[in-house]
């Protein structure tokens, strides 16, 4: 199982990436456990400057808008 967080204060973007997320990896067929981080100093602590940030299996692999489903295709890939 591939663990994600999605960091940022719970905006649209936020709850649309952790979505994504969900979608991908049941399409991919891919067990995901997705958890949204709302809490600015554990966001500050991963370094994340710009939301929504993504974190994998305590990697942060982005920051900053929506991803793209490619991106995420790659991410569940690895």
């Amino acid at each position: 199982m591939k663990v994600f967080k999605v960091l940022g204060s719970g905006c649209a973007n936020c709850v649309n990436t952790a979505k994504l997320i969900e979608k991908v990896a049941a399409e991919q067929g891919v067990d995901v456990s997705v958890e949204k981080v709302t809490d600015l100093e554990t966001i500050m602590n991963y370094g994340v400057m710009s939301t929504p940030g993504v974190v994998m299996d305590e990697e942060i692999v982005h920051a900053g808008g929506i991803p793209s489903s490619e991106s995420v295709m790659n991410w569940l890939s690895r």
